[in-house]
């Protein structure tokens, strides 16, 4: 996600890979009657427990995130989602929407809490049973009617509203467009439209239903796999084929064109236009196959199943890299003001983040950094070798402003909290071009070939999971030979900016002073 079109910490949970566990098809290791069984034969000794644990209040859980404290729930891995929206042809009701989820518990639960806060729950079933449910904070708190075993599987059905209308004091969720409906869910805004472990660090498989009237299409992540049409109405399903963080989903809801074309070795490319844009968007469009093996020449194969560019008729004032089909707003690409090489390099930014930030996902978002400045460094690598913009006089431009962007926002590493209701917030000038200027600095120190060489591995051996700053200077220490610890310890972390090798003439404008 650029800052915007218009203008130039600990892990917090691990879990087994997706490789590791069974599909959410997979023989469940209890069921219900097992469940009632079990909470029978233990009743005697336990009931004093039991009775404490029914009266105490749902309460807001979350991973411990540093910036996003509850966000995310403790007890269990998600598998799948599985998503079935209704659209009723006004982007301003709520459409009827159905979610699945398949998860893992890690330890033994009562209760299970879901990140939701903008939709009316109907009811909830937890392996086929009605479940009692509450509210608590943005959670939705389900009580089955057992205690869930650690170690076994669940599935938990939800059927709710999603309201496409924003709430007064938050950011994301549903987009309305001048045709219907898009999602801009970063960083934390996926609860306002499912129920979900709304956090990076828990990634799934998803397959995605939408219902529409006659005259709209519906897209979503990943490939298509049915479409059924049924009276007045067709639905269309979407699966991923690589795990996904909840802030990537995206359903494109509208009056809408599918422009198809292959990029490199075939991969199927997609776009998404509003159909009487079609012609007025195509030049861009075409662009794309040319940056994907752009970007392959820098850091190795496309990562996921398809890409595309869905060209929202809306007022968002960023761009977002949705999984598979990155989000943009139609007018970057028809206001006359934008440079042709500035719109190319954001189109780049975005398709670099299903490297940085989509395939390899952060484990908290304190490393944001690792999305924002690597998407970055790619969108100024290509204006660079496409425009003759040069990178060192980028570079340099951040150097002078990364003090003042460390004081007013935190270091690359460490960013402040977000503003109160304004949870995007986190994403300012020291996570995009001062956290490119830290790359900057590391390429100068340990040289072109060893950071080519970084860039490659860390795709390579973190595609489809999470990764930490911690991983990222521990592999650049692999890499390089040497340990980078301290170096980049000044570099990610420091109130100020340390001196860049190889400039030592570089100097950083002292922040203002504070009134």
């Amino acid at each position: 996600m650029p800052l915007s079109s218009h203008t130039q910490a600990g892990p917090a949970h691990t879990h087994p890979t997706h490789a590791d566990r069974p599909g959410p098809d997979a023989p469940r290791r209890r069921t219900g009657n097992t469940r009632r069984s079990k909470a029978a034969a233990l009743l005697a000794s336990a009931v004093s427990v039991c009775l404490l644990a029914a009266s105490a209040p749902a309460t807001p859980l979350g991973v411990g995130d540093r910036l996003f404290p509850h966000l995310g729930n403790p007890g269990y891995d998600v598998a799948s989602y599985d998503l079935s929206f209704t659209y009723h042809g006004d982007n301003s009701k709520p459409l009827t929407a159905v979610t699945t989820i398949d998860a893992w518990t890690t330890t033994e639960l009562d209760r299970v809490n879901l990140d939701f806060a903008h939709g009316k729950v109907q009811s909830v079933e937890v392996d086929g049973l009605s479940a009692a449910f509450t509210s608590a904070g943005e959670d939705l708190v389900v009580t089955p009617d057992g205690p869930l075993p650690a170690g076994s599987w669940m599935r938990i059905t939800v059927r709710h509203t999603s309201d496409p209308v924003s709430a007064d004091d938050r950011d994301g969720g549903w987009v309305r467009t001048a045709d219907g409906l898009a999602m801009a869910n970063q960083a934390d805004a996926a609860h306002l439209v499912f129920p979900c472990n709304d956090h990076p660090s828990d990634k799934a498989m998803f397959t995605i239903r939408v219902t529409a009237p006659d005259g709209y299409t519906a897209v979503a992540n990943g490939l298509p796999t049915d479409v059924d049409r049924a009276g007045r109405a067709t639905t269309w399903t979407y699966r991923t084929r690589h795990p996904m963080a909840t802030e990537l989903a995206q359903v494109s809801i509208g009056r809408s064109t599918v422009l198809r074309r292959s990029g490199p070795h075939g991969l199927p490319v997609r776009d998404v236009v509003r159909t009487k844009d079609r012609a007025k968007l195509e030049p861009w469009l075409k662009k794309t196959p040319g940056q994907l093996a752009w970007m392959e020449g820098k850091v190795g194969p496309y990562p996921f199943e398809t890409y595309g560019i869905l060209m929202a008729a809306a007022d968002t004032g960023f761009e977002l890299e949705t999984q598979t089909l990155s989000l943009f707003e139609k007018d970057l690409f028809t206001e006359p003001a934008y440079p042709k090489w500035y719109v190319e390099s954001i189109m780049v930014h975005e398709l670099a983040h299903q490297w940085f930030g989509d395939s390899v996902s952060p484990r908290t978002w304190s490393d944001l950094w690792l999305n924002e400045g690597h998407a970055t460094w790619y969108e100024a690598l290509y204006a660079e070798e496409k425009a003759g913009r040069t990178l060192e006089a980028r570079m340099k431009a951040a150097y002078g402003a990364s003090d003042r962007w460390r004081a007013e926002g935190g270091p690359p590493a460490a960013p402040k909290p977000p503003k109160p209701g304004q949870k995007i917030s986190i994403f300012r000038p020291n996570v995009y071009d001062g956290a490119a200027l830290v790359l900057y600095a590391l390429r100068q120190e340990i040289g072109r070939r060893s950071f080519e060489n970084l860039e490659r591995a860390w795709v390579r051996e973190h595609r489809d999971g999470t990764a930490s700053t911690a991983d990222f200077v521990h592999l650049a220490s692999e890499i390089s030979g040497r340990d980078l610890g301290g170096f980049l310890q000044d570099w990610l972390y420091g109130k100020k900016t340390p001196p860049m090798p190889g400039h030592p003439g570089w100097k950083a404008a002292a922040p203002a002073k504070r009134r």
